[in-house]
């Protein structure tokens, strides 16, 4: 029998997704409450309040990803505003890379991707850390061995000092160019980000680490709850 690693994630993922989920449903007075996502990133306290229960709170002021303007396998341009009132899941890679590390990552976000494919909500994306490289001719043919749904799934390019800047003050990430071998390889921070719909990190992921999977799987649906909530609250 043909061995199927996005098949073996999936059905990890589904097993392990609904007790992990209801450690996140809390009771309150009769209804479902969700347990909020930690934000990550430098935070400071604003200057403004906002009244909880009559009570003045002062507002915080959390990090943000900067917009940016990047280039997807399609050649088509992208910034946040394609993924206007999205959730993103995004990661690292290299095209020329071929760690375990690097493979099973794929392999994990493409599992995700079907797994999550009819959800309009949630969106893919693979950022290049070596844009010299991998331009949208190299994402195309890379993104059809991967089986990359391009309306779910971007795998995106650009300007070198524009993805490094995302990358590290952005994302809040390293990676580091080496050499190994004579040929270029790279360091770097092998996780998946949990993105919200204003642009705030919600989550870090190991991405070779089948519990961090499983729990990347249940606070993308504690998020997307999150997300709808504010919809109808018009927040």
């Amino acid at each position: 029998m043909k061995y199927n690693p996005i098949k073996k994630i999936l059905i990890l993922v589904t097993i392990l997704a609904v007790p992990g989920f209801l450690y996140y449903l809390l009771q309150e007075k009769g209804k479902n409450r969700y347990k909020p996502l930690a934000i990550y990133g430098d935070k400071k306290v604003a200057n403004t309040f906002h009244s909880v229960r009559g009570k003045q709170i002062p507002d915080t002021i959390y990090h943000v990803i900067d917009d940016f303007k990047l280039v997807n396998q399609k050649a088509d341009s992208v910034n946040w505003q394609t993924y206007k009132d999205r959730v993103v899941l995004l990661n690292l890679f290299y095209t020329t890379g071929k760690s375990y590390g690097v493979d099973f990552a794929n392999k994990a976000m493409g599992g995700f991707s079907k797994l999550y494919e009819k959800n309009k909500m949630l969106h893919f994306i693979s950022l290049s850390i070596d844009p010299t490289v991998d331009n949208p001719a190299i994402l195309s043919g890379y993104a059809k061995k991967l089986d990359a749904n391009p309306a779910k799934w971007d795998l995106l390019t650009g300007d070198s000092a524009q993805v490094a800047k995302l990358v590290k003050q952005g994302l809040l990430l390293d990676a580091l160019k080496t050499t190994k071998n004579g040929e270029s390889a790279f360091t770097y921070t092998n996780m998946f980000i949990l993105i919200d719909t204003h642009h705030k990190i919600r989550g870090y992921y190991e991405a070779t680490n089948q519990e961090a999977l499983s729990k990347l799987d249940d606070e993308i649906k504690v998020l997307i709850a999150e997300e709808l909530r504010n919809m109808r609250d018009g927040r």
